[in-house]
């Protein structure tokens, strides 16, 4: 996605909002439906979705804190703070909504769903796994040493350090520089993080553990892996839906971390066909020729 592209997205929003210290977007009609991004970076490498699903739903997109156009606030720094910030804000959008997160934004979304579960119809996580460091009983996160190799590049060289993860985010992947591109050009067109905010979101990656409060999760859930994603391994999301009351797990062949770009219109697809009541795994699956789907979670 060029500049241009993703300034033109923007330009012609429904509306858009600062919302205490949070810049919101919404585009579109129908059901509301909010989005939720990831690490380093903000609410336009959703451009392209939007494109796909704004003549279904209401689209609300948010900036995380310190990412994009959102204000940095040191005292609403831990995640339970910062979910608190987003449902705020969005209390002044939307009383009730769908709900997608990735990566970090999946994390988000799933205290966001365990806290007000009134608020939240349906969820949909991407790429997301409830504890994202390795520990003796979870083989499917990332070496807690890794984490904090990032955090100390981060504060000698914080550019380079997204960079680098945006490269590992595409790995993989189909169409690969075409999605490391669309990731590039979202910062270039709306503002890149604050430094603190992404060193208080690695920390939060190295140390938050969601596994405990999975079952308060009473919302309809898809999960969505990509096949070859190295940040966020397709296992983890299996055993979050697994974990989850009510969940069914979809992987997307060939597609990495961000799914979303790499096959935006069979995700967007996806998502339509589960928000709007499909809920068993085969009908879903069929949406797209690239996806496969692991059958329902049991109920607790």
């Amino acid at each position: 996605m060029s500049d241009s592209s993703s300034r033109e997205s923007a330009s012609h929003a429904t509306d858009s909002a600062r919302t205490g210290d949070l810049y919101i977007e919404t585009h579109g009609t129908g059901p509301d439906l909010v989005l939720l991004h990831g690490w380093g970076l903000n609410l336009r490498v959703w451009d392209g979705l939007i494109r796909e699903m704004a003549n279904s739903f209401r689209i609300i997109t948010v900036d995380l804190p310190g990412h994009g156009r959102s204000a940095w606030n040191p005292k609403a720094s831990t995640p339970a703070a910062q979910a608190w910030q987003i449902h705020a804000a969005l209390e002044s959008v939307s009383t009730r909504y769908s709900l997608l997160g990735w990566s970090l934004g999946g994390q988000i979304a799933l205290d966001l769903a365990a806290a007000v579960p009134g608020s939240v119809e349906r969820l949909v996580l991407v790429a997301t796994t409830p504890r994202f460091a390795t520990s003796a009983d979870w083989p499917y996160g990332m070496p807690a040493s890794a984490l904090e190799k990032m955090a100390t590049q981060l504060r000698t060289n914080y550019k380079r350090t997204v960079n680098d993860f945006l490269e590992l985010q595409v790995r993989g992947s189909v169409a690969s520089e075409k999605v490391l591109a669309d990731l590039q050009a979202s910062l270039f067109a709306h503002g890149e993080a604050h430094p603190k905010a992404l060193v208080t979101g690695l920390t939060t990656l190295e140390n938050s553990d969601l596994r405990p409060m999975l079952n308060l999760v009473r919302a309809q859930t898809l999960v969505i892996a990509g096949q070859y994603d190295r940040v966020t391994l397709p296992a983890a999301s299996r055993a979050l839906a697994e974990a989850l009351p009510d969940a069914r797990y979809v992987e997307i062949r060939r597609a990495a971390h961000a799914p979303f770009l790499s096959h935006t219109t069979e995700f967007a697809a996806l998502v339509t066909k589960f928000l709007q009541g499909d809920t068993t795994g085969s009908a879903v699956a069929n949406a797209s020729s690239e996806a496969t789907a692991a059958p329902r979670a049991p109920s607790s």
